[in-house]
């Protein structure tokens, strides 16, 4: 029987790039993000695609597009936690607070939302277990300049990351993290551009084809739930982050 993952923040992306490749790979993919358009257009082409609009941030909306889920394929077997959003970068008292708060609602409880609803149906269902993998980033071990916000929920998925590791042994749900620096996304094309460094300078970054990263999610998914990928760094080889600073 193929396998299921239900993928947040699948409409553009890293999101978007690892649905492609699990649905490449034989996957049934549950494509989950606030725009239908997107996620139909990630979808194109794809049978085994499953369009799941939700917001995260909603806890009821998002219990039910996890139960739709399982409906559909009779089980849940791996949740790729990857919604999350960024902001400006600007020393901490010049950020917006209206702005910290969104990022917060998306990044952390976003995803502390989406696991556990994913933890509650591996939980539950027969067989029992799962696996979830959390999208951090390097700046949850090393902060970018005016990045409070953004690498404070970064933090926080670690912690969520191991907690969810240690809580869902007695269930056989498995958790990791991915920890990403520099993929080229829209999100990150300024990079080629040109952006702020810790001496107040501007430069531009080495990126990397975010195929990379799908295939690398792809193989923390694979692996039975006797293994577990805990935490994984995929980067481009050359950015500015061993030695930032």
């Amino acid at each position: 029987m193929a396998q299921n993952i239900i993928i947040t923040g699948a409409g553009s992306g890293v999101g978007r790039a690892t649905a492609r490749v699990f649905l490449d790979a034989g996957w049934q993919v549950g494509l989950v993000g606030r725009r239908v358009e997107a996620l139909e257009e990630t979808a194109a082409a794809h049978g085994a695609a499953l369009v799941l609009p939700c917001d995260v941030t909603d806890a009821d909306a998002t219990e039910a597009m996890v139960a739709r889920a399982a409906r559909e394929w009779g089980r849940v077997d791996a949740l790729f936690n990857n919604a999350g959003v960024a902001m400006k970068g600007a020393p901490i008292d010049e950020l917006d607070i209206d702005e910290i708060r969104t990022l917060i609602d998306v990044n952390v409880m976003g995803a502390f939302i989406a696991a556990r609803a994913a933890f509650a149906q591996m939980r539950r269902q027969d067989p029992q277990g799962g696996r979830i993998i959390n999208n951090g980033s390097v700046s949850a071990h090393v902060p970018r300049w005016g990045s409070a916000p953004y690498t404070a929920s970064k933090h926080a998925i670690t912690g969520l990351t191991r907690t969810l590791s240690l809580d869902g042994r007695a269930f056989d749900i498995a958790c990791g993290q991915i920890d990403i620096g520099n993929a080229l996304t829209e999100m990150a094309q300024a990079m080629t551009q040109g952006v702020p460094q810790a001496d107040g300078s501007l430069a531009v970054e080495p990126v990397m084809d975010v195929t990379h990263v799908a295939q690398s999610v792809l193989h923390m998914a694979s692996l039975p739930l006797e293994a577990n990928v805990q935490f994984m760094t995929v980067m481009a080889s050359a950015m500015p982050y061993i030695g930032r600073g």
